[in-house]
């Protein structure tokens, strides 16, 4: 049974509020009012009311000025004046100053009320449909703001670093002054090819849909060992990995592997160079259809203020590496699209703990 639309009807007189509702009750959730205060209280323990019936002639105020009240303060009920006189310059104020959808006169018939509140309640889903729309259009706005900014900042800023160092270059003679100019062009086209791949993970994530095949997160893991065991050798840090799986385990390998690269990767771009016990350690289990994942490093860490906006799209809570601020935000995304959730524990100078659950699917 879809639910009934309702309605508030204001009105001084009782016994028209008791007709009303006697007329509507089987079809509409009928409230009543006698004056605006009973309205005001009605309305504020209802937010769900979808239309307003009110008197134009009360005794406080007029039908229009409580409408051009509530303009504000309850934007999304679509207003009906009731009126017992064809007085134009009142109906002019009430579409002007109270915003009505449209006046109904007095005495009413049941045919015309109901013929408003079909129209009305249109009205309201096209409304609440377009504040929708427009909530999305914000946000989609917002982000290109974003995007944009990100562009001109991580695509520009490493272009104007090679092309800084290829000047410099051409005045050099010595080769080991040339080797560090090749170093720098080196770190500016990774953090470059950082940045493109992250964008080409995030638009993937926002378009692709699920491929659900079974996932043994042992052949997973191996095949991203290839990538991280010689960066592990290079940087002195150990990587040991612990699975338990003995159940069947679905979802998608693409957002899942997506997840791991990018945690990983920065469990061992963020490692505490001081230390002698560098580490990363990697633990899966999977049991009760649930894979829950510990990825632990031993790097520096991050501030308990900037847990909250880590996942936060282009956001970075330090430099001392080079990021995009795509990484933790498609980790976020793709784990949305898997149901899953993550959970983070750091310690400054002590390491980064981030938990992982993802249901089987």
């Amino acid at each position: 049974m879809p639910e009934k639309i309702k309605i508030l009807y204001i009105d001084d007189e009782a016994d028209n509020l008791v007709g009303f509702k006697a007329s509507l009750r089987f079809d509409y959730h009928v409230l009543t009012a006698v004056n605006i205060p009973q309205a005001m209280s009605c309305l504020e323990n209802h937010p769900d009311i979808v239309i307003i019936f009110c008197d134009q002639r009360m005794p406080d105020k007029t039908g229009v000025e409580f409408f051009e009240d509530i303009r504000i303060s309850h934007p999304l009920p679509v207003r009906i004046l009731l009126t017992a006189y064809t007085d134009v310059e009142s109906i002019i104020k009430a579409i002007n100053k109270g915003n009505i959808f449209r006046y109904v006169k007095k005495p009413w018939v049941e045919a015309d009320i109901i013929s408003a509140i079909d129209e009305a309640h249109k009205f309201y889903k096209a409304n609440s449909m377009l504040a929708v729309k427009n909530d999305e259009l914000q946000k989609a706005y917002n982000e290109l703001n974003k995007f944009a900014y990100s562009v001109s900042h991580d695509i520009r800023g490493p272009l104007s670093g090679i092309l800084g160092a290829i000047n410099v270059a051409r005045e050099i003679d010595d080769i080991e002054e040339m080797k560090e100019m090749l170093f720098l062009m080196e770190k500016s086209l990774k953090k470059l090819d950082t940045y493109i791949l992250s964008m080409h993970d995030y638009y993937s994530l926002q378009r692709g849909e699920l491929k659900v095949t079974e996932i043994d997160f042992k052949k997973l893991i191996d095949e991203l060992k290839d990538i991280y065991v010689v960066l592990a050798r290079t940087s002195n840090v150990a990587f040991n990995v612990d699975i338990k799986q003995d159940d069947v385990f679905r979802s998608d390998i693409v957002p899942l592997k997506l997840i791991f690269n990018n945690l990983l990767s920065n469990a061992f771009k963020y490692q505490d160079k001081t230390r002698n016990d560098k580490s990363v350690d990697v633990s899966i289990t999977v049991e009760n259809n649930v894979a829950t994942i510990y990825i632990k490093d031993t790097g520096i860490g991050i501030l308990g203020s900037h847990i909250g906006e880590i996942f936060n799209l282009f956001y970075r809570a330090n430099s001392q590496e080079v990021g995009s601020g795509f990484g933790l935000y498609n980790v976020k995304s793709a784990l949305l699209k898997l149901n899953g959730q993550i959970e983070v524990n750091s310690v400054m100078q002590q390491g980064t703990t981030f938990k992982v659950i993802i249901p089987s699917i």
